[in-house]
């Protein structure tokens, strides 16, 4: 069995290798490591293996483990990347570092408000529905030009755009398209690939990769 410290490195050395290529520098390409349905432990041994960004999909979930754990490792960074209701805003405010679903003005309303009471104000994430799936958070493509103008007149800061392609097929294409959406509006982050498809996102420009199973399992 390897130890989440080699597959955490095993991770690393594949972004190294997909941004070489690229010729991007593998500092400018985050790992975040998903920790949805993984109990304390797991996650404190990715912690003590040097990753400090981490992510998760349920603010309720999340609730029930990671504030005992930011208490205990402050320098730890946690980022929201499931679809969020806006009557979750507040709670996803005081836990989450960065938040990436941000996907409707209904949402990024409620998010300010919050800001306000609670200030903070963590950098937001547009989140592109990029295959146009019915079934999926995200704004449709027409859309993204005024959620990033409006995220940028908000009190957050714009950290970029974030996309999951559809399932069973290339993902390639997607990234290219959130990429060229990226440099249409003038967006340097981009939060897309996952354990099965990192490093061709990296080639195509990621700047924040989600990987879970990947750093979890053997």
């Amino acid at each position: 069995m390897t130890s989440a410290a080699d597959r955490r490195q095993q991770i690393l050395d594949g972004i190294a290798a997909g941004a070489k290529l690229a010729q991007r520098e593998p500092a400018d390409i985050e790992l975040i490591a998903v920790s949805k349905g993984r109990p304390a432990q797991e996650i404190e041994e990715l912690i003590g293996a040097g990753q400090c960004d981490f992510g998760e999909s349920r603010v309720q979930e999340a609730l029930t483990k990671w504030p005992e754990l930011l208490a205990r490792y402050p320098h730890v960074r946690l980022h929201g990347i499931g679809r969020l209701q806006s009557n979750k805003a507040a709670e996803a405010l005081r836990l989450f570092g960065v938040i990436h679903s941000v996907d409707r003005s209904s949402l990024l309303e409620a998010l300010i408000k919050e800001a306000e009471r609670l200030d903070r104000s963590p950098p937001l994430y547009v989140q592109v529905n990029i295959g146009d799936e019915a079934q999926k958070g995200g704004c449709a493509i027409a859309e993204v030009g005024g959620l990033v103008t409006a995220v940028r007149a908000s009190p957050f800061a714009l950290a970029g755009l974030m996309a999951i392609p559809p399932l069973g097929v290339e993902p390639s294409p997607y990234f290219a398209l959130l990429a060229k959406l990226a440099e249409r509006h003038d967006v340097t982050g981009l939060s897309m690939g996952m354990s099965s498809d990192y490093k061709a996102a990296v080639m195509l420009g990621a700047t924040a990769v989600r990987v879970g199973t990947a750093l979890f399992e053997d």
